[in-house]
């Protein structure tokens, strides 16, 4: 059997434009300005503002957390917590010397305790009343709060599209705001160099048909729909998504419904928490376990593709499952030729 498994490298990131740089302009964010007194951002319709780079950062989930140490940032940060995936190799041992402050989010006073000057997350559930607070109150304690763009409290803030673009205007802004620029313009140019890599190849990937299957509630499969990144991945390595009808992100199904299809590729997420049917090897088994499974051309034809679930999410790891995915297509495009 052919699962191909892809190599876990960068950190993570969204969107969301600041004052005075040359990022994109965003819904959420506007150019960053160099007054005297630091640097002022919009993240999310607030008003963020650094004094001075960043030194007791608290990172509030993965996506965070990585994208802080892809910046070689792991010596500035006080704390980080939520850890929904295996830390990608390259950043263990940054990672092992940065205090988790819990499993799950921290409680507002957790993070007190740690006297961060700086929070930071790509989810809103981090600010909402069970987690941290809210990012205002926050401010008004003296603690700017970052949120991605990705997932503004206000989803009339959220881009329409999720991309790359946005990915690398985060990258961006962050390391603006931590007075690494060189750091981000580096990690930003490595990235586009794939991409134009994978853009140069995507005429070789046969233009098959994809389904990506994320897990499963109570037996029915979890696929991605043309909301989230899952979409632009499959897109740019010149692919469709055979589920692109669905409008969401993550979308319940059936197998009766993905049989129907029968999509040339299935894309198995790898997920490391441990559940059974959770990672890409155990989905493969049940695939071919099954009887209406096992008849799909993917799993007849082991054209199944594991990646990380959380290169998944908009981050700098997505960079990762773009090569992946688009290595994955143009092999399975030279064979059936």
């Amino acid at each position: 059997m052919r699962t191909i498994l892809i190599p876990i490298a960068a950190g993570l990131a969204m969107t969301v434009a600041i004052t005075g740089c040359a990022a994109p302009a965003d819904p959420a964010g506007a150019a960053p300005s160099d007054a005297p007194d630091g640097v002022t951002l919009t993240s999310c319709g607030l008003d963020v503002t650094v004094t001075a780079p960043p030194e007791r950062a608290v990172t509030l989930e993965q996506g965070a957390t990585e994208l802080l140490l892809a910046l070689g940032l792991g010596d500035r940060m006080a704390g980080t917590a939520y850890l929904t995936d295996a830390v990608a190799p390259a950043y263990a041992e940054a990672y092992a010397a940065v205090p988790v402050l819990a499993d799950q989010y921290p409680t507002a006073e957790q993070l007190r305790e740690t006297a961060p000057d700086f929070v930071y997350s790509m989810r809103a559930s981090a600010f909402a009343a069970d987690g941290v607070g809210a990012r205002a109150e926050l401010t008004d304690l003296g603690v700017p709060a970052y949120l991605s763009a990705n997932d503004c409290e206000d989803p009339a803030l959220v881009a329409d599209e999720v991309g790359f673009e946005q990915i690398f205007a985060e990258v961006t802004d962050l390391a603006t705001l931590f007075g690494v620029e060189d750091r981000g313009a580096e990690l930003v140019a490595d990235q586009r160099a794939v991409l134009d890599e994978v853009g140069a190849a995507a005429p070789d990937a046969g233009g098959l048909d994809v389904a990506w299957i994320y897990s499963t509630i109570n037996g029915a499969p979890i696929v991605a729909g043309s909301a989230g990144l899952p979409q632009t991945l499959t897109q740019l390595a010149g692919a469709s998504n055979a589920f692109a009808d669905l409008d969401a992100q993550w979308t319940e199904t059936s197998w009766d419904a993905i049989a129907q299809r029968d999509p040339d590729v299935l894309v198995l997420a790898d997920l490391s928490r441990g559940l059974a049917g959770d990672s890409a090897a155990d989905k493969t088994a049940q695939l071919r376990a099954d009887a209406v499974t096992a008849q799909l051309s993917a799993v007849r034809d082991d054209r199944l593709v594991a990646i990380p679930a959380t290169e998944m999410d908009p981050s700098v790891r997505s960079i990762d499952a773009l090569a992946t995915l688009s290595g994955a297509l143009v092999g399975f495009a030279g064979v059936d030729r």
